[in-house]
C-alpha cells in the first residue's frame, strides 16, 4: 500500500508538502503544478487516504430474525456477521442481543442501535421511547421515526418478468409467501408476490392459478407448494417460474425433479438471495445475488450522520441486486 513518502518521493517534493495538500490545507503556499504532481502521484500509486472516525460506543445491535429455517436463516447471519466485521472501521462499538435476551434487557444507555430482522409493534415503541438512532437492515417498519436499508425487491421481480419476457416466456408463474403486518398482527401481502402482479398485469400475463403463496420463504413452503402446483396444473404449467427466495426455490427444484420435469427445458426457474447452496443444486440456481456488503456500509454511514452529524430527517435506502446467471432459466 502505497504511503505518503511513496507519494513525496514520486513528486519530488517533502512528506509534509504531500500530507498539506491531500488534506487540502488552505494556509500552504505551494503553486498549482505541483498540487497537480502530487495528486497524480497519489493516483498513480492507488494511494488512500486513511479515515479517522470519532468513536461511537453503547450502540446496541438487535439480531431479531423471526424464523429457524436454516437457509432462510444463511441470510440473516450474513448479515450480522458483515455488520460485525464492519463496524470496527468505523469505530463503532457494538453491543449484541437476540430475540432470546428480550427486549427489555437492551441498555436504556444505548446511543443508537441497529435492529437486523423482524420487531413487532411493542419492541419498536420500547426502542423509539429510548432513541430516535435507529437502523433497520432488511425491514422498514417506522420509516418516520428510524432509517433503513433494505434489497430493492419491487426492482427485483420486475427484473425477472422482464427477463423471462425477454427470452419468449408467455406463461410466468409466481411461488411466494405472505408478510407480517406488525401492526395488526395478520398475514399481509409480500412486496415480491404484488411486484410480480403488477408485472404480470403489465404484460397481460397475470393468471391466478399460477400464483402460489404459503406462510414462510422456507424450503419445506417452497416444496409444498411447487407439489401443489404440479398437481393442479400439470400440462398447463407455466414456462417459468419467479420464485421469491433461494430457500423456496430448493425446496420448488426438488418437488419438479422428483417427477422428472425438464428444467430449464420445460420450466424454469428464477430467485432471489444467492445463499452459498445456490450453485450446488441442481440445476444450478438463476439468481439475484444481493449485495450484503454494500447494505451494512451503509447502514453504519447512516449511524454516523445520526450521532456524530445530529440529522434529524430519516433515510430508506434500497440496494439494488446483480442477477447472477446459471442453469435454472
Amino acid at each position: 500500500m502505497a504511503t505518503i513518502k511513496d507519494i513525496a518521493q514520486k513528486a519530488g517534493v517533502s512528506s509534509s508538502t504531500v500530507s498539506r495538500v491531500l488534506n487540502y490545507d488552505s494556509d500552504i503556499s505551494v503553486n498549482e503544478a505541483t498540487k497537480a504532481a502530487i495528486f497524480s502521484a497519489a493516483e498513480e500509486l492507488h494511494y488512500k487516504k486513511k479515515q479517522f472516525f470519532p468513536k461511537i460506543d453503547h450502540v446496541a445491535l438487535l439480531y431479531w430474525p423471526k424464523t429457524q429455517e436454516e437457509l432462510e436463516d444463511v441470510y440473516y447471519q450474513t448479515l450480522l456477521h458483515e455488520i460485525e466485521k464492519q463496524a470496527p472501521k468505523y469505530n463503532i462499538q457494538l453491543t449484541k442481543y437476540t430475540r432470546s435476551d428480550g427486549i427489555q434487557n437492551v441498555s436504556r444507555d444505548m446511543q443508537a442501535f441497529i435492529v437486523i430482522g423482524w420487531m413487532n409493534h411493542k419492541e419498536i415503541k420500547y426502542l423509539k421511547e429510548m432513541t430516535s438512532n435507529g437502523i433497520f437492515i432488511g425491514t422498514s417498519p417506522d420509516e418516520s421515526t428510524f432509517d433503513a436499508v433494505r434489497p430493492n425487491l419491487d426492482s427485483i421481480i420486475t427484473q425477472m418478468v422482464d427477463y423471462f419476457i425477454s427470452r419468449g416466456h408467455q406463461s410466468i408463474g409466481f411461488i411466494g409467501a405472505t408478510d407480517f403486518n406488525i401492526d395488526t398482527e395478520q398475514r399481509a401481502m409480500d412486496v415480491r408476490e404484488w411486484s410480480f402482479r403488477e408485472s404480470a398485469k403489465y404484460y397481460h400475463l397475470l393468471n391466478e392459478n399460477m400464483i402460489f403463496i404459503g406462510n414462510t420463504f422456507s424450503v419445506k413452503e417452497g416444496y409444498r407448494l411447487a407439489v401443489k402446483a404440479i398437481e393442479e396444473l400439470g400440462d398447463k404449467m407455466p414456462t417459468a417460474f419467479c420464485v421469491a427466495s433461494d430457500a423456496m426455490a430448493v425446496g420448488a427444484l426438488q418437488a419438479f425433479n422428483e417427477k422428472d420435469w425438464k428444467i430449464p427445458e420445460r420450466v424454469a426457474f428464477y430467485s432471489i438471495d444467492d445463499v452459498s447452496i445456490a450453485r450446488y443444486v441442481s440445476p444450478p440456481l438463476t439468481t439475484f445475488h444481493i449485495d450484503i456488503p454494500l447494505m451494512c456500509e451503509t447502514a453504519l454511514q447512516f449511524l454516523q450522520e445520526r450521532v456524530l452529524k445530529g440529522r434529524t430527517i430519516t433515510k430508506t435506502t434500497y440496494i439494488n441486486g446483480k442477477p447472477v446467471f446459471r442453469k435454472s432459466c
